[in-house]
């Protein structure tokens, strides 16, 4: 058995994690990311104890950070919503977990949780993409997530689609999750609202332009709304482009889509299929992204909590 936590930017979510990805037990607490990072460890140091309590069959303990991770030091170096800096979190949760502790980007937790649990379950290399505020990724080749020497690897929404294009939060411009991200989804639904002011996105996003949504677009363009089906091609014009050069890079089996907007399911998976499969580099006439299987993930938020655990079973 082991336990898995998921550290948010909102919430700390931890469960009872079986081998196979089953989640027995649940425990969660607000994050509260404005406090020291002692008394966030502490949190975490508790959910842990209660889900593990005087169990022994207990073997080791994942933990999912967002951020910068130095897995094999057990160090958190950066994270971009949480007071953490080069903090030895796997040191201070096992003082009192007194059990093994491993710790891994979230991002890549979550692909892990794919893989082994979820969409990518049987496949040699999966890609995970998760469509979100960013696009975060994870890879996973032959059972082992690629990392890269300092732990950064797998950043694929910061790969630019387009010189000098969008500005993107991380300094530089023409990133993929500046055009195929959910963030940039609604920023061309707005858009496209304040153009055809009789568009059907107006009532789908409730007539105020601050709650329009990831869905919103494709819930209008669903109802057969022209100005809503020019946003959703648009947008996935751009996220085939970030799957087409995934797909020539790894050639991976699958290619698991999460995030937000995933719940759109065959609205976005069967269109993205044919935009991919049209923009993939075709080695001996065979294109491989006929062989790449674009899924939609299975594990939801669940991903990173079990991706963590799961991970612990791998570094045990």
């Amino acid at each position: 058995m082991y336990v898995g936590v998921d550290v948010g930017g909102t919430n700390l979510a931890a469960g009872l994690v079986t081998p196979d990805g089953q989640i027995l037990t649940r425990a969660a607490r607000p994050t509260a990311p404005d406090r020291p990072p002692e008394a966030i460890v502490a949190d975490i140091a508790a959910l842990i104890g209660e889900l593990a309590g005087a169990r022994q069959d207990i073997r080791a303990v994942g933990v999912g950070i967002p951020g910068l991770v130095d897995s094999a030091a057990g160090r958190v170096i950066y994270t971009p919503n949480l007071p953490f800096a080069d903090l030895p979190l796997a040191a201070m949760l096992g003082q009192s977990a007194d059990r093994p502790i491993f710790l891994c980007n979230d991002a890549n937790a979550a692909a892990f949780g794919e893989y082994a649990a979820g969409g990518g379950q049987n496949a040699r290399a999966l890609v995970m993409v998760t469509l979100g505020t960013g696009i975060g990724g994870g890879l996973v080749f032959d059972g082992k997530i690629l990392e890269g020497v300092g732990g950064a690897g797998g950043e694929i929404g910061h790969m630019v689609v387009r010189r000098d294009g969008r500005p993107c939060s991380c300094g530089r411009r023409g990133c993929w999750e500046a055009y195929a991200s959910a963030t940039a989804l609604i920023r061309a639904t707005r858009a496209a609202m304040d153009a055809h002011p009789d568009s059907l996105m107006w009532p789908e996003g409730h007539g105020d332009p601050p709650r329009v949504s990831g869905r919103t677009a494709f819930a209008a363009a669903a109802r057969g709304d022209a100005a809503a089906q020019e946003v959703v091609d648009g947008y996935l014009d751009w996220l085939a482009e970030g799957v087409a050069n995934l797909v020539n890079i790894f050639d991976p089996d699958v290619i698991c889509v999460g995030g937000g907007v995933s719940g759109e399911g065959d609205r976005l998976i069967l269109p993205l299929r044919e935009r991919v499969a049209a923009l993939a580099y075709a080695a001996d006439g065979r294109s491989p992204a006929l062989r790449a299987q674009i899924r939609k993930a299975q594990l939801g938020n669940d991903a990173g909590l079990i991706g963590a655990a799961l991970r612990a079973t791998e570094d045990r």
